[in-house]
C-alpha cells in the first residue's frame, strides 16, 4: 500500500473558456496541466492518477515523462462527479489521496505539503478540505477508510454530496492562501490572473 497518492481531475470540456482548453495554457512556460500534476508526483509517493476525457491525446502529451497513470472517464461531458467516480476507482491503495482539480495554477508542492501536514495532524479518518470562512476550496484529502463509501451511493457518488451530508466525517481546515481557492474557467478569468502575476514581478 503507498502512503500518498493523488487524483486529478483532468477530463471536463472547458466550455467557458470558449474554444481553449484551460487545463493546456501555459503558466509559467508549461502547460497548466502539467504544473499540477508535477506539484502532487512531489508529494506522493504513488503514481499519479490523472482522469482525462476531453481531449484526452492532448493531455497525455503534455504529462509526457512525469509519474502517471491514466483513466479515462467516458461520461466526462456529465460532470465533474462522473470523474471524481473514475479517478476512486482507478487510483492505487493509499492511506491518504488528494482529489485535486486540474486548473489551480497556484497550487504546488508548499501548499500540497501543508495541508497534508494539516490532514495528518488531525483526525485521519476525516475527509480534510481548506476552507476561507464559507467558502470551500480544493484539493480534499481522502482517507482509505472513507473510499468506499464515496462510490457507495450510486445515485450520487463522489466527494460533494457525501461531505455535505456527513459532517462529522469532515476536518475544515482555516487557510487564505489563494492556492487553495483560485481556478481558471473564463478567458476574464486568465486575464485578470495574468494582470495579477505582472503587478507581482
Amino acid at each position: 500500500m503507498y502512503d500518498t497518492a493523488a487524483i486529478v481531475l483532468a477530463a471536463g470540456l472547458s466550455r467557458r473558456m470558449g474554444d481553449v482548453n484551460k487545463l493546456l495554457i501555459e503558466i509559467n512556460g508549461v502547460p497548466m496541466i502539467r504544473a499540477t500534476v508535477s506539484a502532487c508526483a512531489a508529494v506522493c509517493d504513488a503514481p499519479v492518477t490523472v482522469v482525462t476525457g476531453h481531449q484526452a491525446p492532448d493531455i497525455e502529451q503534455a504529462l509526457v515523462g512525469l509519474p502517471v497513470r491514466f483513466a479515462h472517464n467516458p461520461d466526462f461531458a456529465s460532470g465533474q462527479a462522473s470523474s471524481v467516480v473514475a479517478g476512486l476507482q482507478a487510483v492505487p491503495e493509499a492511506k491518504t489521496t488528494l482529489v485535486v482539480l486540474g486548473d489551480q495554477p497556484l497550487l504546488d508542492r508548499t501548499a500540497l505539503e501543508w495541508l497534508l501536514e494539516m490532514h495528518r495532524a488531525s483526525d485521519q479518518t476525516r475527509i480534510t478540505i481548506p476552507v476561507n470562512g464559507a467558502e470551500r476550496g480544493n484539493p480534499l484529502v481522502i482517507p482509505l477508510a472513507l473510499k468506499a463509501a464515496l462510490l457507495a451511493d450510486k445515485t450520487n457518488p463522489g466527494c460533494r454530496n457525501f461531505t455535505r451530508d456527513n459532517p462529522d466525517k469532515v476536518h475544515r481546515v482555516e487557510t487564505q492562501d489563494p492556492a487553495f481557492f483560485k481556478d481558471l474557467d473564463t478567458l476574464e478569468d486568465l486575464k485578470l490572473y495574468h494582470a495579477g502575476r505582472a503587478r507581482h514581478t
